[in-house]
Formats: structure tokens, sequence, C-alpha cells
């Protein structure tokens, strides 16, 4: 995948718009409650997370696993010119709709960048290229604009033309391949399963055990790995995977994570 460092949070550079803007229950992930809009308890008045150190610890699992694409730094010092909801209170509410949607456009900008870089897709090489300058152009829209995006609209179109990339690198596996797309696999026994070029777009995999599973060249585009156990498992090459999907498993030295994504810590 091209390197785009604007697209990984930058935390030191965003006005703590993930821990202010969205909401939280109390709930194996999170230790407390928090209506959206009302800051953590842990924000500090610089911004910065009191228990970042100590978050999981502390039953916060729930921030370790969550990823802006580096839309909380953008909304922050591009489209708020580097004015702060605390500075400027007024501009709270729009400050948090803008960064709802940024977010969904730099998840999309994310998937798009890692598409145009595979080679079995060249043939689709100039749909991606004119969807990556429409959704960065939505990104750089004022925060009026922002608001008024159908990116409902606009991520089903990107969706189509990313299933249709994912189609013709997995092409590439000649074997069936194992369509579960969608597919409630909550807890599902796994282990050592045959899965390269798998279909997994949006499963649920909550707790399963896919324990030596072979993974190459999935599509886990959206999967819910939360306490899926990966342990030993090959991701080789696998497509739309994100840090954040990986933080939310469970791993070990013997899992093999794609070249362009870090070992969790917590493994």
């Amino acid at each position: 995948m091209s390197d785009r460092t604007d697209l990984t949070a930058d935390c030191g550079n965003c006005f703590g718009l993930c821990c202010v803007a969205l909401p939280f229950a109390a709930s194996a992930d999170f230790a407390a409650d928090k209506k959206a809009g009302q800051p953590c308890s842990n924000l500090r008045t610089d911004f910065r997370c009191g228990i970042h150190t100590r978050l999981r610890d502390e039953g916060f699992r729930g921030c370790t696993v969550y990823d802006c694409f580096g839309a909380g730094q953008r909304v922050s010092q591009v489209t708020f010119g580097g004015r702060s909801w605390r500075e400027e209170p007024g501009s709270a509410p729009a400050m948090y709709a803008a960064f709802e949607v940024m977010r969904q456009l730099h998840e999309l900008l994310r998937y798009l960048t890692e598409a145009a870089a595979m080679e079995p897709a060249r043939g689709l090489r100039e749909e991606l290229r004119d969807a990556l300058e429409a959704t960065e152009a939505l990104a750089a829209s004022d925060a009026d604009t922002l608001m008024e995006v159908d990116v409902a609209g606009h991520r089903a179109g990107v969706s189509d033309l990313l299933r249709r990339t994912s189609e013709l690198v997995r092409a590439g596996v000649r074997r069936k391949r194992t369509e579960r797309g969608g597919a409630d696999l909550m807890g599902a026994k796994l282990k050592g399963a045959d899965l390269k070029g798998a279909n997994l777009r949006g499963a649920r995999l909550i707790a399963a055990d896919l324990r030596g599973a072979d993974l190459r060249m999935a599509d886990l585009i959206g999967a819910d790995f939360r306490d899926a156990d990966l342990r030993g498992a090959d991701l080789t090459g696998a497509l739309f995977l994100t840090q954040a999907q990986l933080d939310a498993a469970r791993g070990d030295a013997a899992t093999v994570p794609p070249a362009t994504l870090a070992r969790p810590s917590h493994w």
C-alpha cells in the first residue's frame, strides 16, 4: 500500500475528538458510560489521554482498537484551522459532526489507496484513481459542506469498486474460494481452516477460533475480529485489513500479519 501518513491517526495534532464526539456504554470494552459530545473523564486539558498507557488495564479496551484514519487531525488542524472546541465552544457541534463524516471518508481513502496499488486490479486503476480524487475532494470541503455530504451514497459506489477490485485480486487463487461475506461466524471453530482467498467481507468473527488458519489473500474488509484467536494464523497479503482489526484480535509470535501492519504489542 502506498505510504499515506495523513491516513494514520496523529493524536498529538487532534483535539481529542474521538474522546468527546463519540458515545460509549459501560461494557467489556468501556469501563463507564459516556454521551456523545461529553468529554471522556480521562481526557486531559492538553487533549491527551490520562491513562493512555493503561487503557486495557483500566477497562477501556475499546479505545485501543479505534482508528480514525487521520480524520481527527484533519478536522482539528485543517477543517477548523487549529481552533479547538474548548477555545470556541460554539463550534463544537459542527466539529463533532464534521469528524464523523471525515472519519468515513478517510477510511474510504485508506481502502482506495490500498486497492490502487494492487497489480491484478490494474484494469480498474483509472476508476480507482477517479474515486480517490472524488473522495479527497469531499474530504477537503469546509465544515458546512461536509455535513451535507451523502456519505452512504458515496460509500456504496466505492464499496462496489472495492468489491470488483477484490474479485480480480483473489481470482489468482486457483481453487474454489470460500464466500462468507457478512456471515455470522461468532465463536466459529475454524482452527486450521483453509481460507486462502476467501470472501469474509463484513463477517462477524467475534471470538472465532482461527488458530493456524490460512487467511492469505482473504478479503477482510469490515470483518469483526474482536477477541478472535489468530495465534499461528497466516494473514500474508490479506486484503483491506486494518491495524484496528488486528489490535482487536488475539495473536502470538507465530501469527503472520500483512507486511504493512504492525504486530500488536499485547500479543
